[in-house]
């Protein structure tokens, strides 16, 4: 899925020290996309002062909306895109040739190294669409990697009494996604039955965080209202989940990302030219690097936003 904002904002993302065990809300923002249908979504990721988790850098919750959300073709580098549906069906196809249905409680996983456009389509008008889309930053030994996408329909599971966590990317608790990761990671969509009581592993050097989607949590001791993102730090090796009435949530972490990243759009590189070069390539249809989308026509392709005035340049943090 695209970043649809007419004027996105420089983010060029510091790598940061370890915070130890915090626990830190992050309230998402309302994101307008425009268009006809006024589409709003509520992004999480990136924050001022927390750009990525792990190598989570974006995030955005949509829906659940009465139409499909339909994004036209647009390219991507230097990042993976992870699409998590929960309620209806979406049509993905790129540059590489994929054509494909990924549907609630599967995953579609694309990488778009040195670049890949794509596009993702609802399937029927009038059914509702609610899910997550989500980026991972790829490290600077991959992120010229070969473009490529991956579906993956079955999904480990990591189960306790009362909690049932359905893995999609990276390892919780000894189970691990088949989907492709470039650096450590979890990615887990977790549900905990109404009064239970779980504790689950983490690795404790990671850096971690959940949402809820809905439905009441209690988390490390902080209660969790649905929609904000709880930052949960570094240095805990289990992370005890409660619910009165039962809780859906996703859980992010990884390794923090130290490496400064430039996103834009977009896109994810390292500095002003990287991003200023994959822009051009985009608005002057370089095939090499984004090539056509079968079925799709030219005029379809999303424009790029114009550059900011001024060069890209970095963010910490820290307060501004």
């Amino acid at each position: 899925m695209s970043n649809l904002d007419a004027n996105p904002a420089e983010q060029d993302c510091r790598a940061k020290d370890d915070p130890g065990p915090v626990a830190d809300f992050h309230e998402a923002r309302d994101v307008p996309l425009g268009g006809v249908r006024g589409v709003h979504v509520m992004r999480a990721l990136p924050q001022r002062v927390l750009p990525t988790v792990g190598a989570w850098c974006f995030l955005d919750h949509f829906g659940p909306h009465a139409e499909p959300m339909n994004v036209n073709p647009h390219p991507h580098i230097g990042l993976q895109t992870v699409t998590w549906p929960f309620q209806g069906e979406i049509r993905h196809r790129d540059s590489v040739g994929s054509d494909v249905v990924v549907r609630p409680r599967q995953l579609n996983i694309m990488t778009a190294g040195r670049g890949i456009a794509h596009s993702e389509f609802g399937l029927e008008t009038g059914a509702a669409s609610h899910g997550l889309q989500l980026w991972t930053a790829l490290p600077d030994e991959h992120r010229d990697t070969a473009p490529h996408f991956e579906q993956h329909q079955d999904l480990p599971v990591y189960e306790l009494p009362g909690l049932r966590a359905l893995v999609f990317l990276g390892t919780l608790g000894g189970v691990t996604s088949p989907a492709t990761a470039y650096s450590p990671i979890v990615g887990a969509d977790i549900t905990v039955n109404p009064g239970a009581a779980a504790t689950i592993p983490l690795t404790n050097y990671h850096e971690h965080a959940v949402m809820v989607i809905d439905g009441d949590l209690t988390a490390a001791g902080t209660d969790v209202p649905p929609g904000p993102l709880l930052y949960l730090g570094t240095g805990r090796s289990e992370l005890t989940l409660t619910s009165r009435a039962g809780a859906h949530l996703i859980l992010l972490g990884g390794e923090p990302f130290r490496e400064d990243i430039v996103m834009w759009w977009n896109f994810v590189g390292r500095s002003h030219e990287d991003i200023e070069e994959a822009r051009n390539d985009w608005e002057k249809r370089t095939v090499e690097r984004f090539p056509d989308i079968a079925g799709h026509t030219v005029e379809e392709r999303i424009p790029a936003p114009p550059l900011p005035g001024i060069r890209l340049k970095p963010r910490g943090r820290g307060p501004r």
